[in-house]
């Protein structure tokens, strides 16, 4: 059987576990927010009545891409193609190609960061090969112009977070539904996550502090997962309603 996605591909290995793409999970919950075409996510009404559930969406498309038979994800990719199609038909316009490539590099960058913070740092080659799953998907996707080779991609992440983000009014808005949905401690624990993950412009963007209370709890947090008993401060942190679909993120109680 063929699979999209190498079975031996780092890329799997980042994406089979909850731990990892809940951080992903909190950076682009930021970057959704300071997104200058988040306009087309509030259309259809479905993220700010349901942020949390919106962005798992997001989350469970890339995971379901990362571990299907090559077919299989080559119909997910042409599933999301369409609802952007038909969300595209109902409001008469056309989503800008830079926000497609908006989402695509944060699903690279945060990938990489996210593993980066919760095991170790990237090889050059397993950076590359981040980028070649994902653009990939965008390639399927029709999107043009995408990086070939990682350095270039830094360079277009850079331009494309100086260029398209701003604190708006839907920032503002998107921040309160976080808060309404996870309640306050919970939604202290998304902001320390965030500044812990954000590059500088999103969290400068965002007002953010540099450093994140988090920070010294990390090594904690790993002990805690080699004893196999992380669950506990997961079962405080995570909302109740999600639990399930948390635990479904990772491959092996999948």
């Amino acid at each position: 059987m063929e699979y999209y996605v190498n079975k031996n591909s780092i890329v799997r290995e980042i994406w089979g576990t909850s731990d990892t793409i809940l951080i992903v999970f909190a950076g682009a919950s930021a970057e959704f927010a300071t997104n200058k075409a988040v306009d087309w996510l509030y259309f259809t009404g479905k993220l700010p009545s349901d942020p949390l559930g919106r962005l798992f969406s997001t989350v469970n498309y890339a995971k379901a891409i990362v571990f299907s038979e090559k077919d299989a994800a080559i119909k997910a990719i042409d599933h999301i193609t369409a609802i952007h199609s038909s969300v595209e038909n109902k409001r008469g316009a056309k989503i800008p190609e830079w926000a497609y490539k908006d989402v695509l590099f944060m699903l690279i960058d945060y990938s990489i960061r996210s593993y980066e913070l919760l095991e170790r740092p990237l090889q050059t080659e397993e950076k590359q090969e981040v980028l070649n799953v994902f653009g990939n998907v965008g390639k399927r996707m029709g999107i043009k112009n995408l990086p070939l080779t990682y350095s270039d991609f830094e360079i277009a992440r850079n331009e494309h977070l100086n260029q398209n983000l701003k604190n708006g009014e839907y920032t503002e808005d998107l921040y309160k539904q976080y808060r309404k949905h996870l309640g306050l401690f919970r939604y202290r624990m998304l902001l320390e996550s965030q500044i812990l993950l954000l590059p500088n412009t999103v969290r400068e963007l965002l007002k953010l502090r540099q450093v994140s209370l988090l920070k010294p709890l990390i090594s904690t947090y790993k002990i805690f997962r080699s004893l196999k008993i992380d669950w506990i401060l997961k079962d405080v942190i995570l909302p109740t309603a999600y639990k399930q679909d948390i635990k479904r993120l990772n491959i092996t109680t999948s």
